[in-house]
């Protein structure tokens, strides 16, 4: 993919380094997944409340602020916790990579919604590490890329490209663009009204109901993650290989193909991004059409 030297956004808050609290990622976020077995969205038990009353009584923070995080997180209006560091992004390659590829998607998104009469909201990108608060709640890097519905914004730790490349052995530049394009498709699906339905629907459903529908959501972003990288292609900036490179990526994150290796075994009655299958699939049709009509995966089979 060739980046260098192309418009950076501006778009961008580096809060590496900050020193944040905060209460667990909640269910409005919608994340790249990144192995482990838990439940989604679970709650705390008993020992989790302990440890909670004891950080509290050590620190002297109101322990109902963190408990009510935990137990009434729906992804609509946490109040932020002051955070510290330097919020202008660092000028380094990875943050310029970042930073390039965040506006291509700009540039995609607003052709693509001012040719429907629309207008469309840029999102911010902000890059941490360790850990970040966010108006869905409190997470770490072991969360993976995420968006957040409450607050129009994308999270991303870089470290997560090593990862890529090192663990899930899904290397290359236009991999790490697709993550970042993924979760922007979420936010597409946010300014579109398909998020709020959605956060809003699950609630009265089963988690085999809702994981289903869950599927749907995230293979739409991977949809439109396609889309975005249609309109790059016909700037001529993809190179030989760069396809390949994201549909690779999409494989390696499927939830089936992270099941087998975290643990050996599928249960797909648990799967909430979709299959390796289903997840290249489903951004080649983005990548094939360039049209986010094609997008529709709440329709029929998937």
């Amino acid at each position: 993919m060739e980046w260098k030297g192309r418009r950076q956004s501006d778009n961008v808050e580096d809060q590496r380094g900050a020193s944040m609290g905060g209460s667990p990622l909640g269910r409005g976020g919608f994340r790249i997944p990144v192995g482990g077995g838990g439940r989604r969205g679970g709650g705390l038990g008993i020992g989790g409340i302990i440890v909670i009353l004891i950080i509290c009584w050590i620190t002297g923070i109101n322990p109902l602020s963190l408990l009510s995080g935990e137990l009434g997180m729906d992804g609509s209006g946490f109040e932020q916790q002051q955070t510290t560091g330097n919020r202008t992004p660092a000028n380094d390659d990875t943050t310029a990579f970042v930073r390039t590829v965040l506006a291509e998607t700009e540039d995609t998104w607003n052709g693509i919604f001012q040719a429907n009469g629309q207008q469309y909201k840029e999102p911010v990108l902000v890059l941490f590490s360790g850990q970040v608060n966010s108006a869905c709640g409190f997470a770490s890097s072991a969360t993976g890329p995420f968006y957040c519905p409450g607050d129009h914004k994308l999270y991303l730790d870089t470290n997560f490209f090593k990862e890529l490349e090192q663990r899930f052995d899904a290397a290359g530049d236009f991999a790490e663009a697709y993550v970042i394009a993924h979760e922007v498709g979420h936010h597409v699906q946010n300014l579109l009204g398909i998020l709020p339905k959605f956060n809003q629907a699950r609630q009265r459903m089963s988690e085999a109901d809702a994981n289903r529908m869950s599927v749907r959501v995230e293979l739409q972003a991977d949809c439109f993650a396609g889309v975005w990288g249609k309109f790059t292609q016909q700037k001529g900036i993809l190179e030989t290989g760069d396809l390949d490179e994201a549909l690779n990526a999409a494989q390696q994150i499927g939830d089936d193909t992270l099941q087998k290796r975290s643990q050996g075994y599928v249960v797909p009655e648990s799967f909430n991004h979709g299959t390796s299958a289903q997840r290249a699939r489903w951004f080649k049709r983005g990548f094939d059409t360039g049209d986010m009509k094609s997008c529709d995966t709440f329709s029929g089979n998937v």
